[in-house]
C-alpha cells in the first residue's frame, strides 16, 4: 500500500498554520487494486487505544472472581493451555459473560451514535426515546403473561423494542422523520411505556416481579453461550451495515438539503439506519436486560476523545461525523470496566452492571445538559 496524502498533512479550517495548531490529519492510503481509504491519524490511534483496553479489560475480568487467575493463566486457559479447572472456569462460566458484556457494549455504543447522528442532538439514545422501555414491556409481558422462560423474554424484549421503534417512526413522520420532533415523540414515548412497566409490575407476584426487577436492572450475571451465539450473530450482520452508511450519515449532520444535493436519498438512508440500529439495540437488550446510559455517553466520549484541539471550542461541541466505529469500542470498554468494577468495588456486595451504569450515566447527563445549556443548544 502507498500513501497518497503526506502523513503530516491538515485537514480543516487550521490547516495552513502547521502542526502547531493541533489541526486534523488525515491520511490517503489506496491499495493496489485502486482501493482508496481516508484514514483520520487521531482517530485510527485512538480507535487502537480503545481496543486495547477493552481487551485488558476483558482480560482482567475473566481473571477475577472467587477463584482469581492472572493475565498469563487466563492467556494460557483462552489458547488452550492451563489444567481441566482453569479450562472449565475460563470457557464455561466467565468467557461467555465477558462476551455478552463486549457485543452489547458495542451494539450500544453503534446505535447511539446513530440515534444521535440522526437527531441531531447529544440527548437522542434509546435509553431517552423509550426503546429500552418497550423492549422491558415487552420482557415484562412474557414475564407476567405466559411465564416465559429466558428464550420466550429475550423474544418479548426484541419484539417490544421492534415495535416501540416503529410506532415512534409513525407518530414522527411527517414529510420525513426530522430530529427535534423524533427526539419529543420518543420522550413521550418513553414515559408512556414507564406507566406501562408499572402497570405490569402490578399484576405480577412477588416471584414474576422479583424476575422481572431483575431483569429491568440489567446484568451479565448467568450469562452463557446460549445468550453469546444470538448476539453475536446479529451483530456480525447489523453492525457491518451501518458502518456501510457511516459517509451518508456524516453528510446528514450538514442538514437535509445539503445531503440531497450530494446526492444521498435522505429519507430512505433515516429509515434503514433507525430500524437496524432499534432491532440492535433490542437484540441487545434480551441479552443483558436494559443497561442504562452506555448508548448515551459512549458515542460523546468517543468523539470528545478523536477531537482535534482546533475543534474544542465553541462549547466543546463533538467532532462532526458518526464515529461508529470509537463509538461501538468506547461502549465495550465501558460496559465491561463498569462490570468489574461492580464486582470488585463492593466487597461481598456484587452489583449489578446496570446499577452502575445508572449511577454513572445519570451524572454525565446532568453534566451535559448543563454543558448544552451554556452552549445555548437547549
Amino acid at each position: 500500500m502507498s500513501a497518497t496524502v503526506k502523513s503530516g498533512e491538515a485537514v480543516g479550517p487550521e490547516a495552513g498554520k502547521g502542526r502547531a495548531t493541533g489541526a486534523r490529519r488525515v491520511r490517503a492510503v489506496r491499495t493496489k487494486g485502486g482501493l482508496s481509504v481516508r484514514l483520520d491519524v487521531r482517530a485510527t490511534a485512538v480507535g487502537l487505544l480503545l481496543l486495547a483496553v477493552a481487551l485488558a479489560a476483558a482480560v482482567a475480568l475473566i481473571g477475577s472472581g472467587d477463584y482469581p487467575m492472572t493475565p498469563s493463566e487466563v492467556l494460557a486457559a483462552l489458547t488452550g493451555g492451563g489444567d481441566a479447572g482453569q479450562q472449565y472456569i475460563v470457557h464455561d462460566l466467565r468467557l461467555p459473560r465477558v462476551l455478552v458484556g463486549l457485543l452489547v457494549g458495542v451494539a450500544f455504543g453503534v446505535s447511539g451514535a446513530v440515534f444521535q447522528t440522526v437527531s441531531r442532538n447529544p440527548l437522542g439514545s434509546p435509553d431517552v426515546l423509550g426503546f429500552a422501555q418497550g423492549s422491558s414491556v415487552g420482557a415484562l409481558a412474557a414475564i407476567v403473561y405466559f411465564q416465559a422462560d429466558a428464550f420466550g423474554v429475550a423474544a418479548g424484549a426484541v419484539a417490544g423494542g421492534v415495535g416501540t421503534g416503529i410506532a415512534i417512526f409513525l407518530l414522527a413522520w411527517k414529510r420525513g422523520i426530522h430530529g427535534y420532533r423524533f427526539v419529543l415523540v420518543g420522550i413521550g414515548a418513553s414515559a408512556m411505556l414507564y406507566a406501562m412497566v408499572l402497570f405490569l409490575m402490578t399484576k405480577a407476584n412477588i416471584v414474576e416481579a422479583t424476575r422481572a426487577t431483575t431483569w429491568m436492572t440489567g446484568s451479565l450475571n448467568g450469562r452463557g453461550w446460549d445468550q453469546v451465539e444470538p448476539l453475536a450473530a446479529v451483530c456480525a450482520v447489523l453492525v457491518p451495515l451501518l458502518l456501510f452508511f457511516g459517509r451518508p450519515l456524516r453528510m446528514l449532520e450538514m442538514g437535509d438539503d445539503a445531503a440531497y444535493a450530494l446526492g444521498v436519498r435522505v429519507d430512505r438512508v433515516r429509515i434503514v439506519v433507525l430500524l437496524t440500529a432499534v432491532v440492535l439495540v433490542a437484540a441487545a437488550t434480551a441479552a443483558a436486560g436494559p443497561i442504562s446510559f452506555v448508548a448515551l455517553t459512549a458515542p460523546q466520549l468517543a468523539r470528545r476523545l478523536a477531537l482535534p484541539r482546533w475543534l474544542k471550542g465553541g462549547g466543546g461541541a463533538p467532532m462532526p461525523g458518526p464515529n461508529l466505529v470509537l463509538s461501538g469500542l468506547m461502549g465495550a470498554v465501558l460496559l465491561v470496566a463498569a462490570d468489574w468494577a461492580s464486582q470488585r468495588l463492593f466487597g461481598a456486595d456484587q452489583l449489578p452492571v446496570g446499577v452502575l451504569t445508572g449511577v454513572l450515566g445519570g451524572g454525565y447527563l446532568l453534566w451535559l445538559l448543563a454543558t448544552e445549556r451554556k452552549a445555548g443548544r437547549v
